[in-house]
């Protein structure tokens, strides 16, 4: 086990450079301040390489570490999906309660793919607790659109390398939460790769599925149950749907 890493942040341009690992990234799944900004408290840290070069400058232009990828780990320390984060600057630094050795360093950074109210989401795959389909019905719609990226992000590591299931399969889809475009991707998600499965967030990323290696061959088939109040909605949907390959029963 590996208590108290559960992020870790690694130079963009050098892969050896490796800045640390954090008991938390404080801040990271919140609001923006602005469009792609966010103040964000690597909380438990003990800061290495470029990050760790740069807590001498705070308020100086040699604050600024770099670019980064930000790791989100599992109780492993294995990577279970990664954001690019741009400019990360030191804004401040204090000794941690977490530990005589550690530090909470507080950044400013740039990332718009973090999305808020995705924390929750990582927090469920890290315990192991997303044992279940249906876990987003009651999200509204920005926890849904949250959930649809966190299932995007971690899609590789939930799948663990398993096959796609073969040409001519039929998945089951519940109907009863879709009330929308996100909630149908949510639920077909789930139908073909399980409890926070992952299988596009819109049209051109379901071409992008199709092409292999996010767990189903085309054709096959989508057996649609509870479909009557969203099939008027989702028409066109449908028709693009099977135009790819993709035969649906509506029941």
């Amino acid at each position: 086990m590996t208590q108290g890493k559960n992020y870790a942040l690694t130079s963009e341009e050098d892969e050896n450079d490796f800045w640390g690992f954090a008991q938390d990234a404080r801040g990271f799944f919140s609001p923006l301040e602005e469009e792609g900004w966010r103040q964000v408290e690597f909380v438990g840290s003990a800061p290495q390489g470029g990050l760790l070069a740069s807590l001498d400058h705070v308020g100086g232009r040699r604050a600024m570490a770099g670019n980064a990828y930000l790791d989100v780990l599992d109780a492993e320390g294995v990577s279970m999906g990664s954001y690019f984060v741009n400019d990360v600057t030191v804004i401040s630094v204090r000794p941690s309660p977490l530990g005589a050795d550690l530090v909470d360093v507080t950044m400013r950074l740039w990332c718009d793919q973090a999305m808020p109210g995705s924390g929750w989401v990582w927090e469920l795959i890290r315990t192991g607790r997303l044992t279940r389909t249906g876990l987003w019905h009651e999200l509204d719609a920005a926890g849904r659109r949250a959930w649809l990226a966190v299932a995007l992000w971690s899609h590789r590591y939930q799948r663990r390398g398993n096959p796609d299931a073969p040409a001519g399969t039929v998945f089951t889809m519940d109907g009863r939460h879709i009330v929308d475009e996100d909630s149908f991707y949510c639920a077909l998600g789930e139908a073909i790769n399980g409890p926070g499965g992952y299988f596009g967030w819109n049209l051109d990323a379901v071409d992008d599925c199709l092409r292999g290696r996010w767990g189903a061959t085309p054709p096959f088939t989508l057996e649609w149950q509870h479909s009557t109040d969203a099939r008027i909605r989702l028409a066109l949907l449908l028709e693009i749907f099977e135009e790819r390959g993709i035969e649906v029963i509506l029941k």
